[in-house]
């Protein structure tokens, strides 16, 4: 960089420019282990350290990672279902919980969630129709009014209201059940969904159909997403940008064209290495990435990933990496000491 400022700098300046969404700094959550007579916290897992992204209006951001690697989390910490040891998440420039930011319940308002588990989602004392006017009754909305956007919702997400508005939810399909799902969260008006693995459970024919409803959705209702799923094709089909997350932290953010075609960070090549190929001439004959994923509860030092790197040297095993910005594209962004000049990354440039 010619103005000698540093990349973490110029990532920074790139962030502040985008003017985010939804813009999360610092998140932490550490779960207690109880353990002896006394059921002391002998231990802690680690499931999100120090996570930070911003999400631009209208967009769809991915986030993709190993089971275990705090997705799910994430999104709960958003949603604050919950509470955070540490960081800030700021909706439309307002920070929430705070005293002069945005209150918890009016953020829920603007902020819903689809859940993976469509069944466990719903009441299953209540017919579909109540379950869609709960939300809105509960926020004050009248009645007779909520009714009427549960039936009209209904319609948008593709089922008939006049058949499907006394039923039960183990009278509907898997599909069916999600299509209320996404009928309920969007009853409140939102402006933000956060979509936790919520085609994952679905037959192929079927999650491709509810795929098309949310983007059809998004477009009607003027919508931002958080779209978590470990299928990275999903992902690839739906979203703008992917994040992707290693054992609570963040490795790599980016456009997901340029992610897709050109990762740079070796997780996130191993992890798009992984997805199976219909070209017979393309079969790997190793695996990508060998070895399991470290014990969240006591993670490796320095960069997590540095027991898994084939690029791995003394310095990884020191300091964590920061995201950071390499080449021209301020946009995507890597925490990888191994893309510093000489480093023997493929990747890096050569030393001057």
């Amino acid at each position: 960089m010619t103005d000698g400022s540093s990349p973490g700098a110029a990532a920074t300046a790139a962030r502040q420019r985008i003017d985010p969404f939804l813009e999360v700094r610092g998140l932490k959550k550490y779960f207690p282990v109880k353990g002896g007579v006394l059921n002391r916290t002998i231990a802690n897992v680690q499931a999100v350290d120090d996570v930070s992204f911003d999400v631009a209006k209208g967009e769809t951001l991915g986030i993709v990672g190993e089971s275990g690697c705090g997705k799910s989390t994430t999104a709960r910490l958003l949603m604050r279902l919950i509470e955070p040891d540490s960081g800030t998440v700021h909706f439309d420039g307002r920070l929430i919980g705070a005293d002069n930011g945005i209150p918890i319940r009016e953020m829920r308002r603007q902020v819903q969630m689809v859940f993976q588990d469509s069944y466990s989602s719903l009441n299953a004392r209540l017919p579909v129709e109540e379950t869609v006017a709960f939300g809105p009754i509960v926020h004050g909305i009248p009645r007779p009014e909520a009714r009427e956007r549960a039936r009209r919702l209904l319609y948008d997400v593709g089922l008939d209201a006049s058949r499907f508005m006394k039923r039960y939810p183990h009278e509907l399909s898997g599909g069916q059940r999600q299509r209320v799902n996404v009928a309920r969260a969007l009853a409140l008006q939102p402006r933000i969904l956060i979509l936790d693995e919520a085609v994952s459970a679905l037959d192929k024919s079927v999650e491709a159909q509810v795929l098309n409803l949310l983007l059809d959705l998004k477009q009607e209702y003027d919508l931002t997403y958080v779209f978590i799923s470990h299928d990275l094709n999903v992902v690839q089909y739906v979203s703008d940008r992917v994040l992707v997350m290693y054992l609570g932290q963040v490795v790599e953010i980016g456009p997901v064209d340029e992610i897709y075609a050109n990762p740079r960070h070796p997780y996130t090549r191993a992890l798009l290495s992984s997805r199976p190929s219909m070209d017979p001439e393309l079969r790997i004959t190793e695996p990508p990435l060998s070895g399991d994923p470290p014990n969240p509860i006591n993670p490796p030092s320095g960069c997590r990933f540095h027991t898994r790197c084939a690029f791995a040297n003394e310095v990884c095993a020191r300091a964590s990496p920061v995201l950071s910005t390499f080449g021209d594209d301020t946009r995507h962004e890597i925490a990888c000491h191994m893309l510093s000049p000489g480093s023997g990354h493929p990747d890096a440039p050569a030393p001057s």
